[in-house]
């Protein structure tokens, strides 16, 4: 399966808006650039660890 393939199963259908210092904002895309990622894919990493923790929690 090609990386096309994959890219259209998990197609991104809406957005999440957050406000933020410029200099933190910079910082943090600055930082995932030189770790060879994105700041989108860390984020999203970032909200699917958050509610697998919280999840088991609250059930």
């Amino acid at each position: 399966m090609g990386k096309k393939d994959t890219k259209s199963k998990t197609k991104k259908d809406s957005q999440l808006v957050l406000r933020l210092d410029k200099s933190e904002r910079d910082e943090f895309v600055d930082l995932c650039k030189d770790l060879d990622t994105s700041a989108a894919r860390e984020i999203r990493g970032f909200i699917r660890r958050f509610m697998k923790e919280n999840r088991e929690e609250t059930s």
